[in-house]
């Protein structure tokens, strides 16, 4: 997985990382290689720029989905419960509005998803203040989405941003045992 391009001020390293696990290829090795035309590669950008499908409905299967994690963490007995599968539960739909915000138009639901992301695989375990700022990454995503605030969002947006990476840096700040640092 790539490393992150959002610029955070505290000095930390991830705890987890995702693990990509690449099947076969049948498809290829039906047809061969080769690669695709100039012509299919401008068709398939093409199609990309101009997509018109709306990406709400989607984009609220995800903060659904995310939101049901988010309780998942608040209701949490951390003694009991196994941290890594309530932030695996959060990470996935978080992964996938990044994945889909740029291409729906909407690449400051995947800049604001790409910070929590950072903030997940930071954390060491989903307590009630780390559930809380995973909440405000919720709430903004969502406002974005149902605003329909397509772009980046520009000095709105750099301000959203800015303040969710606000919110992680004083949560480390607050838990300094709860930072592995680089």
């Amino acid at each position: 997985m790539p490393e992150s391009t959002t610029p955070y001020p505290f000095d930390r390293k991830p705890r987890r990382k995702a693990e990509f696990i690449r099947p076969p290829n049948t498809l290829k090795q039906k047809v061969g290689s080769g690669g695709l035309s100039e012509e299919i590669l401008n068709r398939a950008q093409a199609l990309l720029e101009n997509n018109t499908v709306d990406f709400r409905p989607l984009g609220e299967m995800y903060l659904d989905s995310l939101m049901r994690a988010i309780h998942q963490a608040l209701s949490a007995d951390l003694e009991k419960d196994n941290p890594e599968q309530i932030i695996s539960a959060m990470l996935y739909p978080t992964m996938q509005l990044k994945a889909n915000g740029g291409m729906f138009h909407y690449p400051l639901v995947s800049q604001v998803a790409d910070s929590l992301i950072s903030f997940l695989e930071s954390i060491d375990v989903p307590d009630r203040d780390a559930a809380e700022i995973v909440l405000a990454f919720h709430t903004s995503i969502r406002a974005v989405i149902m605003g329909k605030v397509t772009g980046t969002g520009g000095r709105y947006g750099d301000e959203l941003r800015e303040a969710l990476v606000d919110a992680c840096s004083r949560y480390f700040e607050r838990h300094p045992d709860k930072i592995t640092k680089a």
